[in-house]
């Protein structure tokens, strides 16, 4: 993951520019029937410039974000400065740091980069960190992945399979076109709900 955490280090301001130009509410309006009711605890895991963080937390939700890079991070909590969010310096596949459980767990163009031999631990990860009943809310990106950067086009399929061997209950596919209006990119949108104590 250290050429994924250089580029948004190097690019922190300028992804501040682009992300920061969405609305919560436009970006995640399929998650929007799912959130809990606050002050449920919510974490964002892949915060970045911390968007979505802010929004949750302006909602009355008692949010926690993780973002792993420095300059993200910083960003962040210069922007939403009277947010009340609680920051953590942690990252997929171990969430060391991060202490569930929660009622909504949200990863925002996260997952596309985990390699496959992250993925399983990731998800067995964040099932441990859901409460019974809780969601994940999961995007992936499709399209070319850039020259850049790690970056992977996982099928959906593929991830609701995974997410399913570890106890989680897919509840349908949405997305769509990319919001940042680039022609070759598009997003699925999964949302995983935790209705075993075990996984199977």
């Amino acid at each position: 993951m250290k050429a994924v955490q250089e580029y948004y280090a190097r690019s922190a301001e300028l992804l501040a520019e682009r992300y920061e130009a969405l609305r919560f509410e436009d970006v995640h309006d399929e998650v929007l029937p799912f959130l809990p009711t606050p002050p449920a605890g919510v974490a964002d895991v892949g915060a970045g410039t911390g968007r979505d963080a802010a929004a949750l937390a302006s909602r009355g939700f008692t949010v926690t974000a993780v973002e792993p890079v420095p300059e993200l991070r910083a960003v962040a909590q210069r922007l939403h400065a009277d947010a009340a969010v609680t920051w953590l310096d942690d990252a997929l596949p171990a969430l060391s740091r991060l202490t569930g459980p929660f009622d909504l767990i949200l990863l925002s163009a996260v997952w596309m980069h985990l390699d496959e031999d992250e993925r399983e631990p990731s998800m067995r990860r964040l099932y441990d960190l859901t409460a019974l009943g809780g969601y994940v809310a999961l995007s992936l990106r499709h399209g070319p992945p850039p020259t850049d950067r790690r970056m992977y086009d996982i099928p959906a399929d593929e991830t609701i399979a995974l997410a399913e061997r570890c106890g989680f209950t897919a509840l349908g596919t949405g997305g769509g076109a990319d919001h940042l209006g680039r022609a070759e990119v598009h997003w699925s949108q999964l949302i995983l709900q935790k209705r075993k104590v075990h996984a199977a």
